[in-house]
């Protein structure tokens, strides 16, 4: 059977992080595993299971026509910082799959933003739901959105499909 994108992830950040730009080439990797996730060029600054912390560059690809980060750009964010601090931590066994996104925008976002998550994974013996809220500050400090992604997390298919 071959791995999950999750296994992979994992391996790829047990092998790049500590070296000089292997978290820029982890976060090409992830990029290119989850490809639309990709396009907003994230920047994965920490992994461990159930933690992640991740930056996105205020650049021309991720704004919108009010010069400030756009809405859907902080919740891919959101999604990804959510989704690595879970994913990690769960076992091979396991998969997850978004089901709803709530975000709550309190300022425009402006300059490089970071997004981190602290994820409280439990064990996966049945199909159940899980809230992980991840935040997002600016330079300064100021919480810019917070969003609770919900995760449908159960044990892989027997197919070793999703």
């Amino acid at each position: 059977m071959a791995r999950s994108a999750v296994a992979q992830l994992r391996a790829a950040w047990q092998s790049l992080h500590g070296l000089p730009g292997g978290r820029w080439l982890f976060s090409r990797v992830f990029g290119l595993l989850v490809p639309y996730t990709g396009s907003a060029g994230l920047r994965i600054e920490a992994l461990r299971p159930g933690y992640c912390r991740a930056s996105m560059r205020d650049r021309r690809g991720v704004r919108n026509h009010l010069s400030s980060v756009h809405a859907v750009a902080l919740v891919n964010l959101a999604e990804a910082t959510s989704g690595l601090a879970m994913n990690i931590a769960l076992p091979d066994s396991a998969r997850a799959i978004v089901t709803h996104i709530a975000i709550a925008y309190h300022k425009k976002a402006r300059g490089t933003l970071v997004a981190e998550c602290e994820a409280g994974v439990p064990a996966v013996e049945a199909e159940q739901d899980l809230a992980v809220t991840a935040s997002i500050k600016d330079a300064a400090g100021d919480v810019v959105a917070v969003a609770t992604v919900t995760w449908r997390v159960g044990p892989r298919l027997p197919s070793g499909g999703g």
